[in-house]
């Protein structure tokens, strides 16, 4: 790869990185193929987006921008996690690392504040935006369903009293 190459490569992670919400970190040794294409096809159905970039890229492309603080974990075989929905990256990474010991995760930069392990496996826990869209829209609906329900009982009363007595 030439410089011109890399100099593309790094402007690309750096806008794709500023334009995420989470970036998480992770030391991978030893992932087959097979695995890789797993865990790309695990962040493809969250909407999230998996690289292997090389540290000394990696750090060029974070350097001067919120997510700085990664620098520092950037060292050893790495991989990064990256999305827009502040969830989804973690909890498809920290998902296949729980059944997988070849990746690790070691942190993260969640809208500029960086996460350490714990923080982005607890992170991961959550539940994702899809989830708790599906939870608020149950709640609000919940009370219409009922009244519903509740006004529509008189008549429903009255038209089986009717039908028995025609019977």
């Amino acid at each position: 790869m030439d410089r011109m190459q890399k100099e593309a490569l790094v402007s690309d992670m750096r806008q794709r990185l500023e334009s995420s919400t989470l970036v998480v970190v992770a030391r991978q040794s030893g992932l087959t193929v097979d695995e890789v294409t797993k865990l790309r096809r695990d962040m493809r159905d969250v909407s999230a987006e998996f690289k292997v970039l090389k540290n000394t890229l990696a750090q060029i492309a974070v350097k001067g921008t919120k997510l700085d603080g990664l620098t520092g974990m950037l060292t050893g075989p790495t991989v990064l996690a990256y999305s827009v929905d502040p969830i989804a990256a973690a909890k498809a990474l920290v998902t296949f690392a729980n059944k997988n010991d070849k990746i690790k995760v070691v942190g993260a930069c969640l809208d500029g504040k960086v996460l350490n392990e714990a923080e982005v496996k607890a992170l991961a826990t959550l539940p994702s935006l899809d989830e708790l869209r599906g939870k608020l829209v149950a709640i609000i609906s919940t009370p219409a369903t009922r009244l519903a329900i509740l006004l529509k009982e008189p008549a429903a009363r009255i038209a089986r009293v009717l039908a028995a007595k025609n019977s």
